[in-house]
């Protein structure tokens, strides 16, 4: 898997997204490293063989936990 650095910085700037979130389909890497331009890595992104990766988001199941907590009176000091 080398040679995928240069790629992934277009990849993320056409993406509008950081390089850590572009997933390249492992099968097709050959294809990404034969892209060196951006108007190739915009058609391999239109084939679905570079896409972005969905926003990790922030988990508010321990504010519900402490929000049930304060509700029954505890947590006060």
């Amino acid at each position: 898997m080398t040679g995928l650095k240069s790629q992934r910085r277009l990849a993320a700037q056409i993406l509008k997204v950081g390089q850590n979130r572009v997933w390249i389909n492992p099968e097709r890497i050959d294809d990404v490293e034969a892209a060196i331009t951006r108007e190739e890595i915009r058609k391999l992104i239109h084939e679905g063989v570079i896409k972005p990766l969905p926003e990790k988001g922030v988990s508010r199941a321990r504010a519900r936990v402490l929000k049930e907590k304060k509700r029954k009176g505890k947590r006060r000091g």
